[in-house]
């Protein structure tokens, strides 16, 4: 019987554990996605080198910033929230500087883009 209750205590943490890894994937792949719509907006022509410059920072800010959370080993839940924010604002900052019709980066330079 103790056999049991331990096997299964140790499969709940282990289950708890891997449902870690398996949710940070998913804004691993969120990232990979933004990265794409960057390069699309070069290769198309929507974001001039500058913009691109400025996008591509921001990904590596939130990389950089992932990885320092999982320093410890785990992502907490505050940290996912934290990084799905990051995702959240620089997904608008792409949509914006794809969309500008011609007007460029002069127009968010001196404002915090929210």
């Amino acid at each position: 019987m103790k056999k049991l209750m331990i096997l299964t205590i140790l499969l709940m943490i282990c289950g708890f554990h891997f449902a870690d890894f398996a949710l940070a994937g998913v804004s691993e792949d969120r990232s990979y996605k933004q990265r794409l719509r960057i390069r699309q907006g070069i290769i198309n022509g929507e974001l001039t080198p500058y913009e691109a410059k400025i996008l591509k920072h921001e990904q590596r800010r939130i990389r950089r910033i992932k990885k320092m959370s999982w320093f410890d080993g785990k992502l907490t839940y505050r940290e996912r929230r934290h990084i799905e924010s990051l995702q959240n604002r620089a997904s608008r900052h792409i949509y914006r500087l794809k969309h500008n019709d011609g007007r460029r980066y002069r127009r968010y330079k001196n404002s915090r883009w929210n």
